[in-house]
C-alpha cells in the first residue's frame, strides 16, 4: 500500500464545503422530493445551508447547462444533477436519458469537478417514486466524498 486512505467518516465531513444542485422540474413532484433528501443529507454531512445554491431548469437536457456554469464560477467544491425521465412510447426517452448523462460526465471530466448524477430513469412512475428519496441521499454523499477525496488528491 502507498499510504493509508482517509476513512469514509472523513470524506463524508462536509463542513467546508461549497455544493451546487441543479433540479430539472419535469416530473416535479419527483424531483422535488430528490431535492429534499439530497438537501437535508447535505445538512447531515455538515455542509451549512449558506453553501448550498440550488437552481431549477426546466428539464434534464437543460441541467448540464446549468451545471457548466456554476462549474465556470470555480465557487463550488462539487455539483449535483436531479432529474427524472421516466419511459414513454417515443424514443425521446433514450435521447433525453442519454444526452444529459453524457453532458454531465463532460463536464464532470472537462472540468474536474465531482457531479453526483441523479438523474434518475425508469420504466414507470412507481419505479421513479420508489428511488427518488434514495438517490436524492445517495447524490449529496458522493458529491461529499468525491469533494475531498479530490480535494485529497491535488
Amino acid at each position: 500500500m502507498f499510504g493509508a486512505d482517509k476513512g469514509t467518516a472523513d470524506h463524508l465531513d462536509g463542513k467546508k464545503l461549497h455544493i451546487g444542485i441543479v433540479q430539472a422540474r419535469f416530473n416535479e413532484g419527483i424531483t422535488n422530493t430528490l431535492a429534499a433528501a439530497c438537501r437535508a443529507e447535505l445538512l447531515a454531512l455538515g455542509v451549512e445551508e449558506k453553501n448550498i445554491r440550488h437552481v431549477l431548469v426546466p428539464g434534464a437536457l437543460e441541467v448540464p447547462v446549468a451545471l457548466q456554469a456554476m462549474a465556470e464560477s470555480n465557487d463550488y467544491d462539487a455539483l449535483i444533477a436531479l432529474g427524472c425521465i421516466i419511459r414513454g412510447e417515443t424514443y425521446h426517452f433514450e435521447l433525453v436519458a442519454n444526452e444529459s448523462g453524457a453532458g454531465v460526465t463532460r463536464l464532470s471530466l472537462d472540468y474536474q469537478i465531482p457531479i453526483a448524477n441523479a438523474i434518475i430513469t425508469t420504466e414507470n412512475l412507481e419505479q421513479a417514486i420508489a428511488r427518488q428519496t434514495e438517490k436524492g441521499t445517495d447524490a449529496a454523499r458522493v458529491a461529499v466524498e468525491m469533494a475531498n477525496l479530490l480535494d485529497e488528491l491535488s
